[in-house]
């Protein structure tokens, strides 16, 4: 099996991602900030809860930890999974406490869910994950959200569910992919969604 990276930036739920990996399959996982493990990994993994500017700028303040991301997944294609605000964090911007910048990686804002009369904000607890293209990793079911903002307006959906209005449950361009769901709380579902990311091969 594949070495994978799960990045530890301060922002991650790392011990319940770890131990869904290893569930999953995974029989090499490095919790690891290191650029150079990073660098090397065949798989990358992008844990997030929190806000959006506190979980960038945890990214941004390890020097060249962003730098070994970019190259490793954009430039020589290993396979990403970034994992609820892991996948927010592929927005051009956020806009959680003013606006914030991304990566950049998959074009749309991550914005708070509109307010209505009876809708619960954060939205929380099990919804549906309908794809709207077919992919690897992302299938139908039922899956755990805890979350207040969205990715809206993405450029690449690959599923979605509905909290108030439809909004963006996955997303997916080449090797990349993302979640707004959280696989490692999401029982049987969570963990067939970690096992089809581990054996993907984009």
């Amino acid at each position: 099996m594949s070495a994978v990276a799960l990045i530890d930036y301060g922002a991650g739920n790392l011990r319940s991602v770890h131990n869904a990996l290893v569930a999953a399959g995974a029989e090499n996982v490095a919790v690891t900030a290191d650029p150079d493990v990073v660098a090397r990994a065949d798989r990358i993994v992008l844990p997030g809860v929190g806000a959006f500017a506190a979980c960038m700028n945890g990214l941004t303040s390890i020097d060249g930890l962003v730098e070994a991301m970019e190259r490793r997944v954009r430039r020589e294609g290993a396979p990403f999974l970034g994992i609820c605000v892991g996948m927010q964090l592929l927005a051009d911007a956020g806009e959680e406490h003013g606006r914030h910048e991304g990566l950049g990686w998959i074009g749309g804002t991550v914005r708070a869910f509109d307010p209505q009369l009876g809708l619960r904000i954060p939205h929380m607890g099990w919804n549906d994950v309908v794809p709207t293209v077919a992919h690897p990793v992302i299938a139908a079911g039922e899956a755990y959200y805890l979350h207040g903002y969205h990715f809206a307006d993405a450029a690449a959906v690959a599923a979605t569910s509905s909290h108030g209005a439809t909004f963006t449950a996955a997303v997916a361009k080449e090797n990349i992919v993302g979640v707004q769901y959280h696989p490692e709380k999401s029982q049987a579902y969570g963990l067939a969604t970690l096992t089809r990311f581990l054996m993907w091969r984009p």
